[in-house]
């Protein structure tokens, strides 16, 4: 049987028309290269339309590393007042030990205690006196005999005169008659010098205050027994004043003048009283590199000698650049800040750091005020590194 088969050669071969006349098996086989083809084309499509996009993304966030955007201030220079903040403790500014300035002996009466105000010479203490009172009423009797011993030899000597011009006396023995009337007058002056010298050692036995004041601490007792070894019986703040030995840094103390005012607050107290600086350490101590300033205080009874307090003194005014905590970094190398140069290139500067307030640290070396600081994330920042700066809004740089 013959058959005929026509192919239009200006018509188009599809999976549809090869199936005519076949059987399944035969038209699936035919399809599955056409459907391959499809797959194969769509996923090299979709490949490089990712690809474009994922290098394009990679690309865009290594330029936004390069550039990142920092937060920066010109500081310019700020008159900022120094203080400096100590602790140390409390004294009498003058305190005057007093002890006993006689051969001592037992206490018969003590007439003022701790806290007492007292005048100058006025007693403190009384020593029993029984014996050196009999010496005295002795020695005053020895007055009395040397005294009537010569007013006998003048009388004698006056008698004598009368009769040497009648020649019943001669000139030798007018001689020893003045000498035992200048002997008697001797003897006198020795027996008044030794009663005078009882009395005073006497007077010595009373404990008296050196100068006026405030009575710190009282050490004796009525019936002890005390001699010049005894040491201190009373001490005594002169006037009343009080200091402040306030501890401060070697660096600090440099920088410190007598007559500069502070601010003292004793611990336990929210007051805080006023002083001066009346006298700065000639020296430093070797080991903790600290000096003693003295801040004279006037009488209070919150200022007890010997508690512990702080202070806060004023030591003078510095022209420097001002920067908030968050634009200084510290490292082993000491402290520094990052700013913006040439080319918005990230550089580090190293700075030297001074007065701590409320606005902010004060840089005293390493900054002119003029260049642009990184106020913050300079801890993710590293030298040479390419940022976009923006200045920082008003009243947002501390």
């Amino acid at each position: 049987m013959n058959y005929e088969t026509s192919i239009d050669a200006g018509s188009t071969a599809s999976p549809e028309h090869f199936d005519d006349g076949m059987d399944g098996d035969e038209a699936k086989s035919r399809r599955l290269p056409w459907i391959i083809g499809i797959v194969l084309a769509v996923l090299a499509v979709g490949g490089y339309v990712y690809s474009h996009r994922s290098g394009a993304g990679e690309g865009a966030a290594a330029q936004a590393g390069q550039q990142q955007v920092v937060t920066v201030v010109a500081p310019g220079r700020t008159a900022i007042s120094r203080t400096v903040t100590a602790s140390g403790t409390l004294a009498a500014r003058r305190e005057l030990p007093v002890g006993i300035a006689g051969e001592g002996g037992k206490v018969s009466r003590v007439l003022v205690d701790a806290g007492d105000w007292v005048k100058a010479g006025q007693v403190l203490a009384v020593v029993d006196r029984s014996v050196q009172s009999q010496q005295i009423a002795a020695q005053a009797a020895n007055v009395s005999v040397a005294e009537a011993n010569a007013r006998l030899a003048q009388s004698n000597l006056d008698r004598a005169m009368k009769l040497v011009d009648r020649g019943f006396i001669s000139k030798a023995d007018i001689d020893r008659l003045t000498a035992t009337r200048d002997s008697s007058v001797a003897q006198v002056r020795v027996a008044k010098a030794t009663l005078g010298q009882l009395q005073a050692s006497t007077a010595r036995l009373n404990v008296v205050a050196p100068e006026a004041g405030l009575v710190l601490t009282r050490g004796i007792e009525p019936g002890q027994v005390i001699s010049p070894g005894t040491g201190v019986l009373f001490s005594i703040a002169k006037g009343g004043e009080m200091e402040m030995q306030a501890h401060v840094s070697e660096a600090d103390l440099a920088q410190m003048s007598v007559g500069e005012s502070a601010k003292v607050v004793p611990v336990g107290d929210q007051k805080a009283f006023d002083g001066r600086i009346w006298q700065v350490a000639p020296t430093v101590n070797q080991q903790s590199r600290e000096g003693i300033v003295r801040i004279a205080l006037a009488y209070n009874p919150a200022l007890r000698p010997g508690g512990f307090a702080t202070a806060t003194i004023s030591s003078g005014v510095v022209d420097a650049p001002q920067l908030p905590e968050s634009a200084i970094q510290s490292d082993e190398k000491g402290s520094y800040v990052y700013i913006v140069g040439k080319d918005n290139k990230v550089v580090r500067r190293d700075v030297k750091t001074g007065v701590v307030n409320e606005r902010g640290i004060a840089v005293i070396q390493g900054l002119t005020g003029n260049e642009k600081v990184v106020l913050r994330a300079g801890g993710f920042l590293n030298p040479g590194d390419k940022v976009k700066p923006v200045a920082a809004k008003p009243g947002s740089a501390g």
